[in-house]
């Protein structure tokens, strides 16, 4: 159970976040817990909606956003992240279970995911204070400038998400992710 109430419905919701939880519900089929939880603040709701929706047209492909989002969640130890974002990894970006797995441990089988993930991985570890070498890295694997950027934003988006989650306990409406296999 979380923390804080989670709103059972969109009309539920304050008046001021029913029209951004109608638009999710529009866009993707249903209002997911987060979602609903965020939107007892409608002005964080909007921040948040503000933030992810440009992203989800930027350079970076939809299973790049993903697997960052695989990883940052595993880094932050958000159970409802990981769950979601296995979920959405597997049946929208279509991302295979070593895939999925590789990205919770922080990299990828794809050589140039590989180096995004991994980036994503150090901000998040380094607090942001990452050293030239590892910016210079993920240049090498062939990223540009703004897709770098957007890496970071990504992070800190799902930082954010995270964050919530854990501080409230979101309850998770989407299958749990497995416990990753950790070698002896």
């Amino acid at each position: 159970m979380s923390r804080i109430p989670t709103p059972a419905t969109i009309e539920a919701a304050p008046d001021a976040a029913q029209a951004a939880l109608a638009a999710v519900k529009a866009k993707i089929g249903i209002v997911p817990n987060l979602h609903r939880l965020i939107a007892n603040s409608p002005a964080a709701l909007q921040a948040y909606l503000g933030f992810g929706e440009p992203l989800s047209h930027g350079a970076l492909d939809a299973r790049t956003r993903e697997r960052i989002a695989l990883a940052v969640a595993e880094a932050n130890g958000c159970g409802y992240c990981l769950a979601a974002h296995s979920y959405i990894g597997k049946n929208m970006a279509k991302l295979d279970d070593a895939e999925i797995a590789a990205n919770r441990h922080g990299g990828s089988t794809d050589a140039k995911a590989d180096a995004a993930v991994r980036f994503a991985v150090q901000v998040v570890s380094a607090r942001g204070h990452v050293s030239a070498a590892d910016v210079q890295a993920v240049q090498n694997a062939g990223y540009t400038d703004g897709q770098i950027v957007e890496i970071v934003a990504h992070v800190a988006l799902n930082t954010l998400t995270n964050y919530v989650n854990e501080v409230f306990q979101t309850e998770i409406d989407f299958p749990l992710a497995a416990p990753l296999a950790h070698a002896a």
